[in-house]
């Protein structure tokens, strides 16, 4: 076992920095982390303040954002030269305690990631809404992208040019019913933040983007009502590349899994200078979701669709920093406490 002083601040900081950064619904950022220097085990917890009762009453998207923030987690410490040990919902009696990365030693060479620029993709990662130019991506990198999902538990489908249009319908029925549904809309308002706004969550005006013109590109319009912060309809690609993720199972563990998965595939994604987007509409209403799912897959539960193409890079979105995510959690956390 590793002293308690191995791990330093600096490298608690720089491994909070990158799991921060992961996506996450309306960047709620619905997390918080925990410590135990003696054992060299970082916790993370849900963060209750920080959830859509109505958009998620399940907490399935928190624990997809909770999930892409731990794999940052562990490419943030395979980059320091420490062995990440993961376990999901390690206590049954905590079910707040969603995951703990325990760092067991120095890596070696087997440890590595197959990608190095994994890494450095998690600064690069933003939220395109913006229109991509259409060009095809190689099929190499699509490849690239299902092996990815794939080794972290989930499945990544592209679909041909009719299996794309079958995945939008029920994306563009969910957003006609957020636009109908006040309370909802009332809601997503929550966590949009005005231009010069100092807050760590939510998405500013100025990294939301534009309706599509030709109204194919069922993107979220999270302005509501306030038609005077929307952004002019701009054209968007004909063709839309499209990749749906989804699970065998439907657990809280595979919700984890996914989040894990999500983050492999757009962090691949990024790596290879394409740019995401997530449309996640469809998986708020129960009959949607299942709409989505692949027809001759009896056990296929859809997550999130993952929008990928060449375009303008995103905007930034805040982010709260990653000891002030440790030192807010309340009673559980503590850079100094021994677990039992």
């Amino acid at each position: 076992m590793r002293t308690r002083d191995a791990l330093d601040a600096a490298t608690v900081e720089s491994l909070l920095a990158a799991a921060v950064a992961a996506p996450s619904i309306h960047n709620t950022q619905p997390w918080r982390f925990g410590l135990d220097v003696h054992h060299q085990v970082l916790e993370v917890r849900s963060a209750p303040q920080r959830t859509l009762p109505l958009t998620d009453p399940l907490h399935r998207a928190q624990y997809l954002s909770v999930g892409a923030a731990v794999f940052n987690l562990r490419l943030a410490a395979l980059h320091l030269g420490r062995r990440p040990e993961v376990r999901l919902l390690p206590d049954p009696y905590e079910p707040g305690l969603l995951a703990t990365v325990r760092l067991t030693g120095s890596v070696d060479a087997e440890d590595q990631p197959a990608d190095p620029g994994l890494y450095e993709a998690i600064a690069r990662r933003h939220t395109s809404r913006m229109p991509f130019t259409g060009r095809p991506v190689p099929e190499p990198i699509v490849a690239e992208m299902t092996a990815a999902a794939h080794a972290a538990g989930a499945r990544l489908h592209v679909p041909d040019i009719a299996g794309t249009r079958r995945l939008l319908r029920p994306t563009a029925a969910a957003e006609a019913r957020n636009h109908t549904h006040r309370d909802r809309t009332a809601e997503t308002l929550t966590w949009i933040t005005a231009p010069g706004s100092d807050s760590s969550y939510g998405i500013p005006v100025t990294a939301l983007g534009p309706p599509d013109a030709a109204g194919r590109m069922p993107m979220r319009d999270f302005t509501g009502p306030l038609r005077a912060v929307r952004r002019p309809a701009l054209w968007f690609e004909r063709h839309v590349q499209l990749g749906l993720l989804w699970t065998a199972h439907d657990r809280r563990e595979d919700w984890l899994r996914a989040g894990q998965a999500l983050q492999y595939v757009l962090l691949t994604a990024t790596a290879h200078g394409l740019r995401t987007s997530l449309l996640h509409q469809a998986m708020e209403w129960p009959d949607l979701r299942a709409a989505t799912a692949l027809p001759r897959h009896k056990r296929c539960h859809p997550h999130v669709l993952i929008r990928f193409g060449y375009g303008p890079d995103g905007a930034v979105t805040p982010r709260a920093p990653g000891l002030s995510a440790a030192a807010g959690a309340g009673p559980h956390i503590t850079t100094d406490r021994v677990s039992p």
